[in-house]
């Protein structure tokens, strides 16, 4: 797969993703304190909400990244935490988890499957 191909699918993944928190009233305008987002566990869980990681630990990170074209995450798998996240509701949340996967995918089709 192409890097320009790539990139600009998980640009729009990423814009996919903004629309649906959106939709489901879950993005935010203001930021989390700057200490919340200095947590050092993963998915920030002690200190964001899912919804708040995605938005803006991940799709900041990801949006800076392509457009500096740096190096993609070598793997990605976030669907388990966010399956995890959202148990308690996730026919809800289905659109938000397939986003979530095409996400996923494409960051393990550009770099291969490891385990082929």
């Amino acid at each position: 797969m192409s890097d320009s191909r790539v990139f600009q699918e998980l640009a729009d993944v990423l814009l996919d993703m903004e629309a649906e928190l959106r939709r489901l009233e879950l993005w935010r305008s203001e930021p989390p304190s700057a200490e919340a987002l200095r947590s050092q566990q993963p998915f920030c869980i002690d200190t964001l909400e899912f919804h708040e990681w995605l938005q803006f630990i991940l799709i900041s990170r990801m949006k800076v990244i392509l457009e500096a074209d740096a190096p993609l995450p070598q793997a990605s798998g976030i669907v388990p935490m966010a399956e995890e996240a959202y148990k308690e509701n996730i026919e809800q949340m289905t659109v938000l988890l397939e986003v979530i996967q095409r996400f996923d995918d494409l960051i393990t089709e550009y770099h291969g499957d490891p385990l082929v």
